[in-house]
């Protein structure tokens, strides 16, 4: 938390469920977590599949790039572009 107050992000992308889990202080599946737009004490979070689960399911890849996409419109809007 202090780490994040220091850095003070326009946008977070937690990577995995339990990062998403951890920061949003929910036991929700990363399948309700994905594909939305949360807000983490005034910060926009977006969560997504962890780097790992890519090797491992490379079908997660199609998912993932679409989070991408959302995570660069919200930056995009964020930040005023």
């Amino acid at each position: 938390v202090e780490q994040l107050r220091i850095i003070n992000p326009r946008v977070i992308c937690a990577l995995g469920r339990i990062a998403g889990q951890t920061l949003l202080r929910t036991k929700a599946p990363l399948s309700r977590l994905r594909g939305k737009v949360h807000d983490y004490q005034g910060i926009k979070l977006i969560v997504t599949y962890h780097p790992a689960a890519l090797l491992r399911y490379p079908q997660y890849k199609r998912a993932t790039w679409e989070d991408m996409q959302l995570l660069r419109r919200v930056y995009d809007e964020v930040k005023g572009g």
